[in-house]
């Protein structure tokens, strides 16, 4: 559990000399008079919650914005909800622009993790509390929270599945040497490399033995790396690495730490003769259970995905910007492990789920989809 401490020197040091002349202009400058604090101890009403988002070409974040905007607005608040269309530069704007108008609170997804020092010094400056959300934002101290799934877990669930799938580490199957290519998110995420660590820390072994063997030899989150997330440029890749690396030999297991990225690379092996009697797909992992990979799953081709109920993780960064706006404590359950390179950010992480075609009914018990849409 941690309470919001910004500590307020700026106005503290000065609060004895200026009271008179704060309660003189109060009524004529409303709340632009405490220098632009949004604070409201008794509670939402009148404060606007600004939501940063990355980007509208993907489903998720789509929901994350709406569900999060759904629940401020039911906790009493008004919201400003914006898409940075996966530009740094828009981003940085929509949270300027945020600033100006006096936000109570920031919640931010970040585009890119270490471009938002300056804009955020503007909001530490006008006592705005920052929520990173889903993404950690790097290199500030500007940032007070951070809400997220376990994104190690996540990466060790996908190569679990792989392990799992093609039953490595079996005595009977006589060390069978399997081939994999890997595929990491974007280096411009941090968290890129939690999900890479946590699939290397199981993967690693094998590797070593040679059970596991990347037939491109790209092997490094370097060179794996899918800028901006995009299904299009793993597709390219996946494209060049089958045309380079895979004459005569199949591929087996493709580690995709996310579903737009599986997309791309499925579309890139069947394109290849893939998905067929003769030669199956390979196992492919994902992440985020969007509809399309969801379906996908269902009819064979995506092998798994991992949800992350980020209904869920709306609910949870409501609540922590509720209690940091209305002085109660804030909930976290991790506060040593997300250190952005200036400070350890106290953080709250959820569980993720790995999907599968034999559980993809929990996604509708769970009310994330309904079975018509998985039809």
């Amino acid at each position: 559990m941690r309470t919001h401490t910004r500590t307020r020197t700026r106005r503290g040091t000065v609060a004895v000399t200026v009271a008179g002349l704060l309660a003189l202009s109060l009524a004529a400058c409303g709340q632009e008079a405490l220098g632009g604090s949004r604070y409201k101890p008794e509670g939402g009403a009148g404060v606007t919650v600004g939501l940063a988002m990355p980007t509208k070409s993907s489903e998720r974040w789509i929901a994350d914005g709406r569900n999060m905007a759904k629940q401020f607005q039911k906790a009493g608040y008004r919201t400003d909800l914006q898409y940075g269309d996966d530009k740094v530069e828009n981003q940085v704007a929509q949270i300027e622009s945020m600033i100006t108008k006096g936000v109570g609170l920031l919640v931010v997804a970040a585009i890119d993790g270490s471009a938002l020092s300056d804009v955020l010094r503007q909001a530490q400056d006008a006592d705005i509390p920052v929520i990173s959300y889903d993404r950690l934002i790097m290199g500030t101290g500007s940032v007070d929270y951070y809400a997220s799934f376990d994104n190690e877990r996540v990466g060790r669930l996908q190569a679990q599945y792989i392990v799992d799938k093609l039953e490595l580490g079996k005595p009977e199957k006589g060390g069978k040497t399997h081939r994999v290519e890997l595929f990491a998110g974007s280096p411009d995420d941090n968290n890129t490399k939690y999900f890479w660590n946590g699939a290397m820390k199981v993967l690693r072994p094998y590797l070593g033995s040679g059970q596991l063997v990347v037939g491109s030899g790209q092997a490094t989150m370097a060179k794996a790396a899918t800028l901006r997330w995009s299904g299009e440029t793993a597709q390219k890749r996946m494209d060049d690495i089958i045309t380079k690396s895979y004459g005569q030999d199949r591929l087996d297991a493709v580690l995709s730490p996310y579903d737009g990225i599986s997309i791309g690379i499925i579309s890139a092996l069947q394109s290849a003769g893939y998905g067929t009697k003769s030669q199956p797909l390979p196992v492919v992992t994902g992440q985020d259970a969007e509809l399309a990979s969801v379906k996908s799953i269902i009819r064979g081709e995506q092998t798994q995905t991992v949800f992350k109920d980020t209904r869920k993780l709306a609910r949870q960064a409501v609540q922590m910007g509720d209690a940091a706006l209305t002085g109660k404590k804030v909930e976290v359950n991790n506060t040593s492990d997300y250190d952005n390179g200036v400070k350890t950010v106290p953080s709250y992480l959820l569980d993720p789920v790995s999907i599968d075609r034999k559980n993809t009914r929990l996604l509708v018990d769970e009310g994330y989809f309904t079975a018509g849409q998985l039809k």
